[in-house]
């Protein structure tokens, strides 16, 4: 490992927000990153679109009149969070695991919302070709692979490692691919160096089918996640400051999330060792149909000893499955429900729990509420700048509650509850990410009576908004509980 580079832990929950190598190249550490609709998805072969950038403006942002009324009229923040907390007790059963499932219906093909359009790569802008490349063409797009199980270490993993974990039984694919942060336009991001004929198939099916955007790749550029494009104003097809072990500067080839959660960026192979990131120091391993957590321990068998792997979806094991799977671990797992799309760890129970205290909802909605009119920024967590998980995150954070730092792994902090059994500080998750169509990208916190607070997006206030509780773009909404959170907020894989 070079001196320009520190080793981070990695920490992982049931979706894994990456945390890898940062370079030196700034003086400072980075903001923790953020978590709207920036990072992978899980499900590469979601079929569906997200509502639209216009429609997600209009149903989660709300009227600027509404907003601008609420906060000349809003009570103090402590005064009204305790007012909220007047609401009745949650239903008895209706926190409990697989309550969401017959809401939004789980299951190994991923989640199905009713009457959402069919998608397809132009969701995603790829910028021309450029006019000259020594690149060979990439590959054409044969099947999607779901991204299951991510192996990463601080160096180099010796180059026989993908081979072996390929071979073991369950496992469709291992791809080899490089991890770093790394500054982009003065920003850390979460980036991967990869093959694009290889690793495209690990996207989502918008970004995976835009061969254009890989063929950028190929030839040198840099493709971002959507949001990071669009929210963090971007130039497609024009340059932006790259800065590893040496500063570049990358022409931006597209705005596509891949299939990585908390993976913002990503680069051709040869890309990634002119900046300094270790050489195949990371593997991502497809494995649908095997018990992931049998997988995870014989993978972990294959690594060296400063090496981890975590997974990339929530998987549980029914009850009427899990004496098969207990005979043949790792073997064929009919009726295993994996998550790819909805709010809500599978699994979690009450033994996971308890819920927040009413001491603790009531210091949490009284730090929320008190950021209202404060801008949003795409990376910020706060105090004075927020985006969406940013707010989440930090709002917790003063109520003595460690919380993850993406969104898609702020759903996995505890139970789905039914909207009808919805508590003050419970937590609303959204799909917005047109080219992750399965892919959770926005979170709000529900504050009681109907109404909802939220960083919406660039140019936008932190609010308080109805809250959205339906439609296709709805993931769905979690209870939080602080065990849970703490653990996929902060423990290292393996």
């Amino acid at each position: 490992m070079r001196d320009w580079a520190r080793r981070l832990p990695l920490p992982v929950g049931a979706v894994l927000a990456l945390c890898l190598t940062t370079t030196a190249a700034a003086a400072h550490d980075a903001a923790p990153r953020a978590g709207t609709a920036h990072d992978g998805t899980a499900l590469a072969s979601a079929g569906h679109d997200a509502i639209s950038r216009h429609d997600a403006s209009a149903a989660l942002a709300g009227t600027a009149r509404s907003s601008r009324a609420h906060r000349r009229n809003s009570p103090a923040g402590d005064a009204w969070a305790a007012r909220t907390m007047n609401a009745q007790p949650r239903p008895t059963g209706t926190g409990a695991a697989g309550a969401g499932a017959a809401q939004v219906g789980i299951t190994q093909t991923g989640l199905q919302l009713p009457g959402r359009p069919r998608s397809g790569a132009n969701d995603v802008s790829v910028a021309g070709l450029a006019a000259s490349s020594a690149a060979p063409a990439v590959a054409p797009l044969k099947k999607l692979l779901q991204a299951d199980l991510l192996v990463v270490s601080p160096g180099a993993l010796p180059s026989a490692t993908a081979a072996k974990i390929a071979r073991l039984h369950g496992v469709l694919a291992a791809e080899p691919v490089d991890a770093a942060r790394i500054q982009v336009n003065g920003m850390f991001v979460a980036m991967l160096g990869v093959d694009p004929s290889a690793f495209r198939a690990f996207a989502a099916r918008p970004t995976a089918r835009a061969t254009g955007l890989w063929q950028n790749v190929a030839d040198g550029g840099i493709a971002v996640s959507y949001t990071m494009g669009r929210q963090d104003k971007l130039p497609l097809g024009k340059s932006v400051r790259v800065a590893g072990a040496r500063t570049e500067q990358l022409r931006v080839g597209g705005f596509g999330t891949v299939g990585i959660a908390g993976v913002d960026a990503v680069v051709s192979g040869s890309v990634a060792r002119s900046l300094g990131i270790p050489d195949g120091n990371a593997i991502v391993i497809s494995a649908p149909h095997a018990d992931l957590t049998a997988l995870m321990a014989r993978v972990k068998k294959l690594l060296p000893a400063h090496a981890s792997v975590a997974p990339l979806v929530a998987q549980a094991l029914p009850a009427a499955a899990g004496a098969a799977s207990s005979a043949a671990p790792g073997a064929g797992t009919a009726g295993m429900v994996t998550s790819f799309g909805a709010a809500g760890g599978p699994g979690v129970t009450a033994a996971d729990g308890p819920g927040l205290s009413r001491a603790e909802a009531l210091r949490f909605l009284t730090a929320a509420i008190s950021r209202v009119g404060l801008p949003y920024v795409w990376g910020a967590a706060g105090p004075r700048a927020f985006d969406c998980s940013g707010l989440v995150q930090w709002s917790l954070a003063q109520a003595g509650i460690a919380m993850p730092r993406v969104a898609v792994d702020q759903a996995r902090v505890g139970p789905q509850v039914l909207v009808s059994a919805l508590q003050p500080g419970d937590l609303l998750f959204y799909h917005t990410d047109p080219t992750a169509p399965a892919y959770i990208s926005h979170v709000a916190i529900y504050l009681g009576n109907g109404q909802m607070i939220q960083a919406p997006e660039p140019g936008q206030n932190v609010e308080i908004v109805t809250a959205i509780v339906g439609g296709p773009g709805f993931a769905g909404a979690v209870q939080v509980y602080p065990r849970l959170a703490a653990a996929v907020a902060g423990n290292a894989a393996g």
